[in-house]
């Protein structure tokens, strides 16, 4: 007798490094995707717009609400994108196995958008509550983009999964790069409408995120054969899903804390939702004390700018590098890779918080030293940090797109996506305490200690392959 679903050993799928395998569901090889060209230049160009969207307001969301509510509200701005987020990352997933991830990804730039016509609005008539508001919403546009690397799986098969996932991960670099120069524009722009210089930037929002809901809503088709159609076929009760037998019983479900449960049961699958959300929590971490601890350093805003930018840089440029990387040699192996090059960074940046003078208590600002020395360890950490969140996060995407029960991998998906960012929530949380307490080097060493789960769950993931 045919075990049912439930009782299946594991469930992922494809080339990758895994003993855990069941028969494929329904997805076709990519030449015989229904629209999967048309599709992924879809999802690419939506990115790219996105991507421009989410960095045109990031450049100036801390300064506008400082502006209506004080100092002490400058950091919120950032908090509640990232909380709003992870708090999307669910129900969107949800979305995608009911209706598909066309709607699912349309209506989440559809209420990006809708946030950054209330942060324009916000900046007009002064209000710090519909600020906070906008700013909720507006960062539902980072879950989406998240999710869209998930979108492009579904349209090929599992020898180039990570190598396409990659890609449109890539495509964010040139929004990254273009939207923090649309400051100076925006400001002048948004003068013509009466709206002041802080809110001017997020018209290009308004624009950008718009035109990436339309754009998928109007040309993108969730392939046939895809789980997420599959999936919405038997929710609706359509003929075509991947199993009438459940259909006819009705609709299985599996909420985010039972996919949870259901990966940390199976090695690969725990390996790649632990593995993201630490690489995650450790760029976090790293990346928003550096500014502050280059000025302690005496070190200057333009080199603060510069450095940031290497960093984004790093986590994206590079990733069609490492999407090939792991459909050529396994997940594992990557995702190995960029844990050492986060290890690497965490020990870099320790290093270059060392060569401060009085770095930890402080005292660095405008001390002479080996600035130089510290400047490019700083810069060199960042690029090392940046570019091993880029092979985590492709390696361990590569494997939750591969899941092959129907009923978890959705589900796995926008919880692996939420827990990502509640990590970097609480680390960007804990990592001002960390500074100052112990300065620079204690916020790499706590980056450190972080990697530690991810590295444990890699061995244990290892261990479980079978011998050749």
């Amino acid at each position: 007798m045919e075990k049912p679903p439930s009782e299946v050993p594991a469930t992922v799928e494809g080339a990758v490094d895994t003993t855990e395998t069941v028969a494929e569901p329904v997805e076709p090889a990519p030449e015989k995707v229904r629209h999967a060209r048309r599709n992924l230049v879809v999802l690419v160009f939506s990115n790219l717009l996105a991507g421009v969207g989410v960095a045109s307001g990031a450049a100036v969301g801390a300064l506008l609400a400082e502006s209506l509510g004080g100092t002490s509200m400058a950091g919120l701005a950032q908090a509640v994108g990232v909380l709003a987020a992870a708090v999307a990352s669910i129900p969107l997933a949800t979305l995608a196995q009911v209706r598909g991830r066309r709607w699912a990804l349309s209506l989440g730039y559809a209420l990006s958008t809708v946030g950054a016509l209330l942060i324009v609005t916000a900046a007009v008539v002064g209000q710090l509550v519909v600020l906070l508001v906008g700013l909720t919403l507006y960062g539902v546009a980072n879950a989406t983009n998240l999710q869209s690397r998930y979108a492009a799986a579904d349209n090929v098969g599992s020898g180039t999964r990570a190598r396409t996932m990659s890609i449109v991960l890539w495509s964010t670099t040139v929004g990254s790069v273009v939207g923090p120069n649309l400051a100076a524009p925006g400001a002048v722009l948004g003068s013509g409408f009466g709206v002041p210089d802080l809110g001017g930037p997020y018209l290009f929002s308004i624009v950008a995120y718009l035109l990436a809901g339309l754009l998928l809503a109007a040309l993108y088709r969730d392939p046939a054969g895809s789980v997420a159609v599959a999936s919405a076929r038997t929710a609706v009760g359509q003929p075509g899903g991947q199993d009438d037998d459940a259909r006819r019983a009705g609709p299985k479900r599996t909420g985010a804390l039972a996919a949870l449960r259901w990966a940390w049961a199976h090695p690969q699958a725990r390996f790649a939702v632990v593995t993201t959300a630490v690489a995650h929590g450790v760029m976090i971490m790293v990346m928003v004390m550096t500014p502050v601890h280059m000025q302690h350093g005496g070190m200057s805003l333009q080199l603060v700018g510069i450095v940031i930018s290497l960093h984004v840089l790093g986590m994206f440029a590079f990733s069609p590098v490492f999407g090939w990387l792991a459909d050529r040699f396994g997940p594992l192996r990557v995702a190995v890779g960029g844990m050492a090059l986060q290890g690497a960074a965490v020990a870099l940046g320790f290093t270059a918080a060392a060569l401060v003078p009085d770095s930890g208590a402080h005292a660095g600002h405008g001390a002479t030293g080996p600035v130089l020395n510290t400047e490019v360890l700083t810069a060199v950490a960042l690029v090392l940090l940046g570019l091993g969140w880029s092979a985590c996060v492709i390696a361990s995407s590569a494997v939750l797109a591969s899941v092959a029960e129907p009923h978890v991998k959705l589900p796995l998906q926008g919880a692996t996506d939420a827990l990502m960012n509640y990590f970097g929530a609480g680390s960007a949380a804990l990592a001002g305490p960390l500074l100052a307490w112990g300065g620079f080097q204690a916020v790499n060493s706590a980056g450190a200690i972080l990697l530690v789960p991810a590295v444990v769950t890699v061995i244990l993931a290892v261990r479980a392959r079978p011998a050749p």
